[in-house]
């Protein structure tokens, strides 16, 4: 019952506080940290829930009044009955938001690789459209942007780009990206004037830190090779760029974009540790994915998330049959609308769950 729970919550809250000014703790630079990140996150549940439980109260006193035989002021009690109901159902859904399970990587980092696929050229010149569009959107939200490793093509497309974003958030904003984009569009090559249809994918991956995976040096093959440019020729005259092999799981990760080898290795080694955290949260949301199925996809690669239809100027979101006529803000990185939407969606399959399973 959910107020038992905010009971709880609350009697938590006040405990939590108490520490913070607890000598011990405030001692302790690690276990303060721990404490004060808890209070930070009980802080407005306690709030809300304090709102809800006065609420409660009220309704139940109102409803005592009721019994009694005064009909004027039964009259007025029940009009602040129906206001109380209406605030307590607001509140309670509002609750019900704030105590879902938070997921632990939303405050991370992100790594985001995008890689061309149907449609040749074309396809790779949409890649390079959808890296525009991130770029574009850690601008307006001050997040740092640095590309990790690119294979791009002769005229302004990419193979494949990976890079990383830094800032607030970032992965709870950027988790919705994962999946298949499609474009419909007359390619620049297309001298008929005919629309071609191709795709890329996205993953978006919790960057990982290395207290989240780690890696012996012994499981790693690390070869060092000189970088080449578009037409296959070496750019460098010295082997600085990197390939990590790790033998457990096979995972490649090369790297030459920097004329250091020590930054390419840096570079590879991020990748890597992201790849590795990617596999091993894979493995427990299989383990998971017969009690829970989520139809908002956070990291399904191969699913097709998303249309973007120039001749119309629109876009879709085939999770949710969101479509917005606004093709050209959004490639220009003005996203919110649509990740706000995925996020509310998700938001309520998650209550939906809860309930069910309750």
């Amino acid at each position: 019952m959910i107020e038992e729970r905010v009971k709880q919550l609350i009697e938590r809250y006040n405990e939590v506080s108490k520490k913070l000014s607890d000598p011990e703790v405030v001692s302790n630079p690690g276990e303060y940290k721990k404490v004060a990140k808890e209070h930070k996150h009980l802080a407005p549940i306690a709030e809300k829930g304090a709102e809800y439980l006065k609420t409660l109260e009220q309704l139940r006193e109102d409803r005592e009044i009721l019994k009694e035989g005064d009909p004027e002021l039964r009259a007025i009690v029940k009009e602040e009955i129906e206001e109380l109901e209406e605030k307590e159902k607001q509140l309670q859904q509002e609750l019900k938001v704030m105590l879902l399970p938070k997921d632990p990587n939303d405050d991370k980092n992100a790594v985001v690789e995008i890689r061309a696929g149907t449609g040749g050229e074309e396809a790779a010149i949409f890649a390079a459209d959808l890296f525009r569009m991130y770029s574009k959107y850690a601008e307006k939200k001050g997040w740092k942007l640095e590309v990790l490793s690119s294979n791009e093509t002769g005229i302004g497309g990419y193979k494949e780009i990976i890079f990383s974003l830094s800032g607030d958030s970032v992965y709870e904003a950027m988790k919705f990206e994962s999946g298949v984009h499609r474009v419909q569009r007359v390619p620049i090559t297309e001298t008929s004037g005919r629309i071609h249809t191709s795709a890329a994918s996205v993953a978006v991956l919790p960057e990982a830190e290395e207290i989240d995976i780690e890696i012996d040096p012994n499981d790693l093959r690390i070869d060092t090779y000189r970088a080449s440019g578009h037409g296959g020729q070496h750019v460098n005259k010295v082997e600085t760029a990197i390939r990590i092999t790790h033998i457990p799981t096979g995972i490649v990760v090369t790297c030459q974009d920097e004329k250091s080898q020590y930054r390419n290795k840096m570079k590879a080694m991020k990748i890597l540790r992201t790849r590795l955290l990617s596999l091993k949260q894979a493995e427990k949301e299989a383990e998971l994915a017969e009690k829970r199925r989520s139809m908002i996809s956070t990291g399904d690669r191969s699913v097709k998330i998303r249309t973007y239809n120039f001749p119309q100027g629109r876009v879709t979101d085939h999770r949710i049959n969101l479509t917005l006529y606004k093709l050209n803000e959004i490639l220009d990185g003005d996203l919110d609308e649509l990740i706000d939407a995925l996020r509310v969606a998700y938001t309520n399959e998650q209550i939906q769950q809860t309930e069910t399973t309750a």
